[in-house]
């Protein structure tokens, strides 16, 4: 048995609860993990909000997407990406159901651990850090541009402007004062959203903006981005949805018609975890809380202002 979370209903935090499951033994092609930390995403609380519908036949709904934690049993042809997978390996994962004690998966979804990267940052970084990449690939950023980031001191935009200064763009990110050292610590030029930011944007970058990648959705991130890149092509937003149709900027992610990017996040785990390694790349944990307190979790995160990732721990 393992205890899990699980919303009992449609609505708000308060509909989470924690309950007793059963752990399935593993089958053909799965393993069981001990969790040792899971990650909290806005994907999460929108399946139980009923942002995509409400179903009652999806109650009790198990939440979570993503952990880290050790292996404690293996089926036959336990195999993940990265190779055979063995009781006692360190591992992260993006199973179903992952708000958990312990949880059954697929060995396809499971990948090795490097031993010097924290559980919380290896449970939190395979979301954010595939949407980083893809935001990156999808508006073809590379060594000369110069890049806005929109959000550049959250969980995605930290992590997008970490990556495109590595890769020798020129990066600039609003940010609120207070998130501004920080991100000059990366390398990246950092700006105060709010009333006259593209003003302040091109008193910085008077040549232009080559790319623009927005992980915030407002209408202020989209119209300024629209004004200062030339090409529509090389804007992309995880969250302004309803102004992709109209502005034929690029959504990127589960949005409405937005593009996935399956492959492109699937396999970006590699430069990721090899980057963490080597402290090349840095995850902020904004706050951990007990599996107990995920309601209280949700509701920190809903607020939009964490300034990085936010991890449970059972």
């Amino acid at each position: 048995m393992a205890t899990a979370i699980v919303a009992t209903e449609y609505g708000g935090p308060e509909v989470l609860t924690a309950t007793e499951v059963e752990v399935p033994a593993p089958g053909p092609g799965e393993v069981t993990i001990e969790v040792r930390a899971a990650g909290v995403n806005p994907f999460d609380y929108k399946r139980y909000s009923g942002a995509f519908g409400k179903d009652p036949k999806a109650l009790p709904m198990r939440l979570g997407g993503e952990v880290s934690g050790v292996v404690t049993a293996v089926g036959a042809d336990a195999v993940g990406p990265g190779g055979p997978i063995r009781v006692g390996d360190e591992v992260l994962a993006r199973p179903e159901g992952g708000y958990a004690t312990a949880v059954t998966t697929k060995a396809a979804r499971v990948i090795p651990k490097p031993a010097d990267v924290s559980w919380e940052v290896a449970a939190g970084v395979q979301a954010v850090g595939g949407t980083a990449v893809h935001t990156l690939a999808a508006t073809g950023v590379s060594a000369g541009d110069t890049v806005l980031i929109h959000g550049a001191a959250g969980s995605v935009g930290s992590l997008a402007a970490q990556l495109a200064v590595a890769r020798g763009a020129r990066v600039i990110g609003t940010a609120a004062p207070s998130r501004h050292e920080r991100l000059r610590g990366y390398g990246v030029e950092p700006v105060e959203y709010g009333p006259g930011l593209i003003d302040r944007v091109r008193a910085l970058a008077p040549n232009g903006i080559d790319a623009a990648i927005d992980t915030v959705g407002t209408d202020e991130a989209v119209d300024v981005s629209l004004e200062l890149v030339a090409d529509r092509g090389r804007i992309a937003t995880i969250a302004a949805f309803g102004r992709v149709a109209e502005t034929e900027i690029k959504g990127l992610g589960a949005g409405p018609g937005a593009d996935p990017g399956t492959e492109i996040r699937g396999n970006a785990w590699r430069e990721l975890l090899d980057l963490l390694s080597g402290n090349k790349l840095d995850l902020v944990i904004a706050a951990t809380y007990p599996l107990a307190e995920t309601a209280a979790a949700h509701e920190f995160v809903i607020e939009g202002h964490a300034g990085g990732k936010v991890v449970l721990l059972p």
